[in-house]
């Protein structure tokens, strides 16, 4: 296939100048076939077959980018929620657990390992009690191990005996990082219809449906949109729409080919790309831009809702053109500390926590990277867990929170979490008490459009 010099300089353009890459390849490994009768053993079959599978996976990436010229920013596990795993051994501390995989994780020299996980939407099995009252000290003495909790669901309502504990647990995790801005929290996700094949940190783990192993995808590409949509000032939404969905699909097949290769050279089967688009902290990188760049002054500000939703459609429309296995989350991040729009949205006061929740409702991830006050009560927590849980239910999509009370910090202050995490101004949150209506749990029934059968 011959290629013209504007396609040439277009695709080195994308790669250079707007921070195009793979944000994330994933590994997805069961872990069902190692469960045994003591701890100790089902972590020696866990660490055992990790080191197998995942093995090559960092080196493959690695020469995927040199071969290709793109390129992957993190190299990630997902494994199969603990919570089932560890069922048979009845230990009560499941830290052990995430101990052993974040040395994993270091063996392997993979960025992050997912899947210290349960599934709580219709009510706690008795591992999964025990692994959420773990979920502190597992995060706070690990590095790499990120934990998901998936608290409601379409067909299931809202565990709130489980939003009410979550309130407790992110609020004792923050604490135990309190010198480190709680950055236990950033490795903490929540969940209404979390989806079992999604290759993004930290809501990441191989679902009880899935095959014994999958290799899965996540592109960026914001700086890429961005740019494409400059030429297209003043033209009408038709064209813009169709620019977006032109440019995603340009976006999708670079991460179709290098999961496809990806998979190929581990000997395990492709299983999806997700089409989220990802955002970063360098400028440029910033899905707050594109809606400015749609023609709104700063995100957040009125229109701010309808410019994501079409974005975020016609990302998907291009994508699922470019990839057959399309999953996860596929939809826009809308992250406050991983996306230096969004942290200028909000310091200019244009984005708050409440126009943030509206916009959750057209994407498809949630309030994501969000630092509140340390001194915010659990209650307060959870009622804004909550309201996102209620808006995945009945929209029958994946919404999430993975918010940060931040130790010693109040509302305009900066919090400071580094990396890809980026950092973020403290928002405020509303001062009325929520108390009464989290003490009451339960669960909130499943909406009456979710009942098809």
């Amino acid at each position: 296939m011959l290629f013209t010099a504007h396609e040439i300089k277009e695709t080195v353009d994308m790669f250079l100048r707007h921070k195009l890459d793979i944000r994330a390849i994933t590994l997805g490994v069961s872990l069902l076939d190692c469960a045994a009768a003591t701890g100790s053993a089902t972590r020696d079959r866990i660490r055992e077959k990790l080191l197998r599978v995942a093995g090559p996976l960092v080196a493959v990436g690695r020469a995927i980018e040199t071969e290709y010229g793109v390129p992957i920013i993190n190299k990630r596990v997902s494994v199969t929620p603990i919570a089932l795993v560890a069922a048979s051994a009845r230990e009560t501390d499941l830290a052990p657990y995430a101990t052993m995989l974040d040395y994993v994780a270091r063996e392997l020299g993979v960025d992050f390992v997912g899947g210290f996980s349960a599934l709580v939407q219709k009510g706690y099995a008795d591992a999964d009690r025990r692994l959420i009252e773990s979920i502190p000290e597992a995060l706070s003495s690990t590095e790499r191990v990120c934990a998901s909790v998936n608290l409601a669901s379409t067909a299931s309502g809202i565990n709130m005996d489980a939003v009410r504990q979550m309130g407790v647990i992110v609020r004792e995790a923050a604490e135990r990082t309190a010198t480190r801005d709680g950055i236990a929290c950033a490795k903490l996700v929540v969940f209404c219809n979390a989806p079992e094949d999604n290759p993004f940190m930290a809501g990441a783990f191989h679902g009880p449906g899935e095959s014994e192993s999958a290799l899965n995808v996540g592109v960026s590409g914001p700086g890429v949109i961005k740019a494409a949509l400059e030429s297209f000032r003043g033209a009408g939404f038709d064209e813009v729409a169709d620019a977006i969905k032109k440019t995603a699909f340009k976006i999708t097949r670079m991460g179709q080919l290098v999961g496809s290769e990806a998979a190929r050279r581990l000997g395990v089967p492709f299983g999806i790309l997700d089409l989220s688009l990802a955002p970063t902290p360098e400028v440029g990188d910033s899905v707050a831009r594109i809606i400015e760049e749609l023609g709104i002054e700063a995100a957040g500000t009125h229109g701010s809702t309808a410019a994501l939703a079409l974005l975020t459609d016609m990302v998907k429309k291009g994508g699922v053109m470019a990839s057959t296995h399309v999953g996860g989350l596929s939809g826009a991040f809308i992250p406050v500390s991983e996306d230096e729009g969004m942290v200028a949205a909000v310091r200019s006061g244009a984005l708050t926590l409440d126009k943030l929740e509206a916009m959750t409702c057209v994407c498809s991830v949630g309030l994501d990277m969000v630092a509140i006050p340390g001194d915010v009560s659990e209650s307060t927590i959870s009622a804004i867990i909550a309201d996102e849980m209620a808006i995945g239910m009945v929209n029958g999509k994946t919404t999430a929170v993975r918010i940060i009370p931040v130790p010693g910090k109040k509302a305009g202050d900066w919090a400071e979490f580094g990396g890809l995490l980026g950092g973020a101004p403290v928002l405020p949150v509303h001062p009325f008490s929520s108390d009464a209506f989290i003490a009451r749990g339960g669960r909130i029934p499943a909406p009456i459009h979710s009942f098809r059968n």
